[in-house]
């Protein structure tokens, strides 16, 4: 059966589906969604949860009406308690409802003083039956030719008219680990008739996805074992001339990093080895060295991150620390020119070091002497990702850092195919981080505060979550408060401007202007969690913190407190009363903040989007499941070892060759 052969699929929405690498029948039945909406009953508009969507059956009480850029206004109540309906940037609303007619609506209540409003939601008129029962919700990309109501209809197309999928596990071993069969699963993760039924099919599409990454990790595994890596001979010199090039000591659990990676490359086998450590642990210092043995052995090394500014503040720092050290810096952004440059350099072994974004594993770019890489921010180039580095870069050392701690939890999964280093030490010095919780009314005295500290020559970062005004998000944006604060609290100080999209080279001077001290206050987004270091930088404000996870906030918090001042992190709260939030102001262990992050929210926001390699987003939240996730070993392992299982265990390798294969297309040089 084909994609074509479904209704409502024309030329336009198969090529939307196509962008989202759903190119058969198969695929598409594949598809988890992201959400679910439980209309499944109603409740009183005075029951709605803060926390939560629910379904109201309501009367409109006010003819809709326009406000300003195209924002929808209208009122509905019960016999309960009444509500205030808007809608941004949908002026259509206002023609489908009418004053006093009976609607379904569906959405999140807030509380706006005695008020409750309900931002964007869904209804439908009383005569009309769609909104009922437990409604799944695609991961449709904004501007595709598709919406809600034609996948779910195209879905049920499939499930109706193509095969039963082939059921690959035995009876027994189903019953074992009390997964239902495979098109009960994929009848109930579309279309459940009760939560229950649910439960059973995401359990089912869970241990799948996880049995096929643990086939890939294990084909990954496999492989790099079978491979000789070029015996390196240990620095012993190179080792005393690095410590004495380091303004600072080096921690214990620097070097016992430092010995464990130095083991791993003398040994005759490839090394797969991840670090990691908490924000500010030292861990650019021992990747740094691991490059130099690499160089001290007659070769050549890279090192790759994910974003362009946090290669720029690797190249910086490594060019400064060893200037005698022939290296290059190749990123999306690097002139044509530049880069035909560095890629002669290269294959002539005259550049010793290559630091960059994903540019520098392209096909064209040739490091034949390469004995080692490093990658920066692991958790953004997922499972797949490594393994198909690994296959590029065949026989190389690879060593992976990861800026955030990675909980075990995750780590017995994604990360089975590596070697662990914990630097699980804090250099000395380092400042803590006194982090509170500000609510609103006190929001004017903390930016007083902020200017106070600018008059004095301290710096401080000011992160918002997004970068312009959003008629969807009803938060301030990086370009709005930038036009406040310059015009309001910071009238007479140095605030810069910086985020995602601005040209590399307004990027690089804003950044270099924060560094000098010029500016004294940056407003930005998250493109400073990671690659910007500004000692004299000592307070951090997050704007609508509750809005990113205990991670980034950590994280973003790690940027002050790198000199001798005491620093400050100030994360702002509409109502200052948030429990998660409460987790940052108890704990700077980034590993415990971690282990919490994951428990409330799941990898898929763990990680910031949906990577490679990753389970699907609806299963976020079996990573906060430890007893499923050591069962899913505990069966693939089985699986490996019985004589009865082997056509399984064949069929999920060959299920991830396919896979591998398919992400291969899907990753972005820049």
């Amino acid at each position: 059966m084909q994609l074509s052969s479904l209704k409502g699929l024309g030329p336009k929405r198969l090529e939307a589906l196509k962008k989202m690498k759903i190119d058969s029948v198969e695929e598409l039945i594949r598809l988890a969604p992201s959400d679910y909406m439980d209309m499944s009953r109603t409740v009183l508009i005075a029951d709605m949860p803060e926390d939560g969507r629910a379904l109201i059956f309501a009367r409109i009480t006010s003819a809709p009406y326009q406000g300003r850029s195209k924002t929808v206004f209208s009122a509905c109540a019960d016999q309960s308690a009444s509500a205030d309906l808007i809608w941004f940037n949908a002026p259509y609303i206002a023609r489908n409802l009418k004053k006093g007619e009976m609607y379904r609506i569906f959405g999140r209540a807030s509380k706006r003083g005695s008020k409750t409003v309900i931002v964007n939601p869904k209804f439908e008129h009383e005569s009309k039956h769609a909104m009922q029962g437990i409604i799944p919700v695609y991961p449709i990309p904004k501007g595709a030719e598709l919406n809600q109501n034609v996948l779910r209809y195209a879905i049920r197309q499939a499930l109706d008219c193509s095969a039963q999928q082939p059921e690959i596990y035995p009876e027994q071993f189903r019953e074992r680990y009390s997964l239902p069969e495979i098109n009960f699963a994929l009848e109930n993760i579309h279309f459940p008739r009760t939560f229950y039924q649910l439960a059973l099919a995401k359990k089912r599409m869970v241990f799948d996805e996880l049995l096929l990454m643990l086939s890939i990790i294990n084909q990954h595994k496999r492989s790099q074992g079978r491979l000789h890596g070029e015996i390196l001979l240990p620095g012993g010199e190179l080792k005393e001339a690095y410590d004495a090039s380091l303004r600072f000591k080096l921690t214990n659990a620097q070097k016992r990093c430092i010995k464990e990676i130095e083991e791993d490359v003398c040994s005759g086998r490839v090394m797969n080895r991840l670090l990691q450590g908490d924000v500010g642990s030292g861990k650019t210092a021992v990747a740094f060295y691991a490059l130099l043995l690499s160089v001290y052995n007659g070769g050549q090394a890279a090192l790759m991150a994910p974003t362009e500014v946090l290669a720029r503040q690797h190249f910086h720092d490594f060019t400064a620390q060893f200037p005698q050290i022939s290296a290059a810096l190749l990123c999306g952004s690097t002139k044509k020119s530049e880069k035909e440059r560095i890629k002669s350099a290269l294959k002539d072994g005259s550049i010793k070091v290559l630091i960059g974004t994903h540019a520098i594993i392209q096909e064209d770019v040739s490091l034949p002497l390469c004995k080692l890489i490093v990658t920066d921010e692991q958790h953004r180039f997922g499972v797949a990702h490594r393994a198909l580095l690994g296959a590029k870069s065949e026989g190389v050392h690879t060593l992976v850092m990861s800026a955030t701690p990675i909980p075990r939890t995750l780590s017995l999964v994604l990360y089975s195919d590596l070697d662990f280093s914990v630097l699980d030490e804090m250099p000395p010095g380092r400042q803590k981080i006194s982090t509170h919780i500000i609510p609103p009314q006190k929001e004017q005295a903390m930016y007083e505060y902020i200017a106070q500290c600018a008059l004095t020559g301290k710096q401080s970062y000011i992160v918002c979550p997004v970068i312009e005004e959003s008629d969807s998000l009803p938060v301030m944006s990086a370009e709005e408060l930038y036009i406040k604060l310059s015009e309001g609290y910071l009238k007479n100080i140095s605030v810069g401007l910086l985020h995602g999209k601005m040209s590399v080279k307004d990027k690089n001077a804003v950044i270099e202007k924060f560094s000098s001290g010029e500016i004294k206050v940056l407003v930005s987004t998250t493109v400073i969690e990671v690659g910007v270091n500004v000692p004299k930088a000592v307070n951090m404000v997050i704007e609508n913190a509750a809005r990113f996870g205990l991670a980034q906030l950590h994280q973003l918090r790690g940027r002050v407190g790198r000199g001798s001042e005491k620093s400050y992190c100030f994360l702002l709260d509409a109502d200052g009363q948030n429990a998660r939030l409460k987790t940052m102001t108890q704990t700077s262990d980034g590993f415990e903040i971690a282990e919490k992050d994951l428990e409330l929210r799941g990898p898929g926001e763990y990680f910031g989007t949906r990577q490679s390699g990753l389970p699907s987003a609806m299963f976020s939240s079996v990573f906060s499941n430890k007893e499923l996730l050591e069962t899913a070993k505990e069966a693939y392992s089985e699986l490996l070892s019985k004589k009865e299982y082997a056509s399984v265990a064949a069929a999920l390798e060959i299920l991830a060759k396919q896979k591998l294969e398919r992400e291969e297309t899907n990753i972005v040089y820049n």
